[in-house]
């Protein structure tokens, strides 16, 4: 048993190099994991037998019709999505900026839909695209999170720099994280690339707990201080219409 876990581990290793890789030959596969040539070779031959990997006519692999099958039913599971995304079009048009939806996924956030503003200089992020929870729009989300498990996160997590305005000093960040809870908004400025800022807003789900982050973000010059209240309401009541359809009632908060 520990053997075959140790191969799934591995096997798990070998999909994960997709991820910033679209194809990838056996040798490329040897030299990125540093495993062995016959045991990547077999692992190769169950994952392609499984449809988790396509065998193109030039040697090269890729990720095959399985993860296209799950990733369809993981995204068609994930009722938010399909909650939220009316409510993010409606608040695209009014703001005219992004809108991200963001939901936390273990000690990091996912950002699992967007919305593209029409303006002709934009902020560009991926669906899939991970960040640090201190950080960014993510922000929102460690902010009411309840305070045993934020505190934990603080303690443990070193806070590395991703742009000029990353927070790195945690005393700094947790009067930031407080006020967050006060006003029910974040904002940024620089934290996950430098010259961009977002406003974000907490989306609760039917136990009043924070189940994900809404955000509008964009080019720093277009987040003027004179823009940002109409803004914040904007964006929390957006956010508050998400927290609606999925059962929450503003009563229903848990105490942070």
């Amino acid at each position: 048993m520990q053997n075959k876990n140790k191969t799934l581990v591995k096997s798990m290793d070998l999909l994960q190099l997709f991820i910033t890789h679209p194809a990838l030959s056996l040798n490329d596969m040897v030299k990125l994991s540093g495993m062995p040539k016959t045991s990547v070779h077999r692992m190769l031959m169950s994952l392609e037998e499984m449809g988790f990997l396509a065998r193109h006519e030039d040697g090269q692999y890729s990720l095959g019709l399985s993860f296209l099958q799950f990733g369809q039913l993981v995204a068609d599971r994930l009722d938010i999505r399909q909650v939220a995304l009316p409510i993010m079009q409606e608040l695209r048009d009014d703001v005219g900026e992004a809108v991200n939806l963001i939901m936390k996924d273990g000690r990091e956030a996912i950002y699992v839909e967007k919305v593209d503003t029409n303006h002709p200089v934009r902020l560009y992020t991926k669906i899939g695209r991970r960040s640090p929870l201190y950080a960014g729009d993510s922000r929102i989300i460690l902010a009411f999170l309840p305070d045993q498990e934020r505190e934990q996160y603080l303690r443990e997590t070193e806070l590395m720099p991703r742009g000029l305005g990353t927070i790195t000093d945690k005393d700094k960040l947790s009067r930031i994280l407080q006020k967050s809870r006060e006003d029910g908004y974040t904002i940024s400025r620089s934290e996950l690339e430098n010259d961009t800022a977002a406003l974000a807003a907490p989306i609760f789900d039917h136990r009043g707990r924070v189940y994900a982050g809404l955000s509008v973000a964009g080019p720093d010059d277009r987040f003027q201080d004179e823009r940002l209240p109409e803004l914040s309401v904007k964006v929390v009541r957006a956010a508050e219409e998400i927290s609606r359809k999925l059962g929450w009632e503003p009563s229903s908060r848990i105490p942070l």
